[in-house]
């Protein structure tokens, strides 16, 4: 995994990131229980999360979740199905055009392999997607990853590495790269 960002567990940086993700979660769970015509909840809402106004050709259908929400640049004409997840602390660009299907999940952060860093330290490393495209239900985006101009994400894929524009991406196959 990329590590552009690396947070000391304990740490000033670290308390107020747990900070904002108790107040981001509490915003969320609210958000997820008004009713779907709240157009005005919604956005009141949104505009918490994310620190600005959605932008005014946004669609998100909740249930939604996030834990910073500050990180998220969502550019217009954004399609967002239900059951999203955003982990946004190092950051998620989100072009225009994208659609994404329901249960997708973005993660910018983790932990080092090692196990004794992995009790002090999170690592992070934005996400960036490219105009027009398109990511299916269940798809989960790693740290570090750019997917390019029209590619294509498959239902359920595990993206780890960056996608070239137009291409279509399948996958969810483990294999062991290293032991310790």
């Amino acid at each position: 995994m990329s590590s552009d960002r690396l947070m000391r567990i304990h740490s000033a940086e670290f308390q107020a990131m747990a900070e904002r993700v108790l107040r981001v979660t509490e915003l969320t769970s609210r958000l997820n229980v008004l009713p779907f015509e709240d157009e005005a909840g919604k956005a009141e809402l949104f505009e918490r999360i994310l620190g600005r106004p959605l932008p005014r050709r946004v669609t998100i259908y909740p249930p939604f979740y996030t834990d910073h929400g500050l990180n998220l640049d969502l550019a217009e004409r954004v399609f967002i199905n239900q059951n999203c997840t955003f982990l946004d602390y190092a950051g998620i660009r989100i072009a225009e055009r994208v659609m994404i299907g329901p249960k997708v999940t973005f993660i910018t952060s983790g932990h080092p392999v090692d196990p004794e860093e992995r009790k002090l330290y999170l690592t992070g490393a934005p996400i960036d997607v490219a105009e027009n495209v398109w990511i299916g239900a269940g798809a989960m985006i790693l740290p570090g990853v750019t997917i390019g101009r029209d590619a294509v994400i498959a239902a359920g894929a595990v993206v780890a590495d960056d996608v070239p524009p137009a291409s279509l991406v399948t996958g969810t196959k483990a294999t062991v790269h290293r032991s310790w």
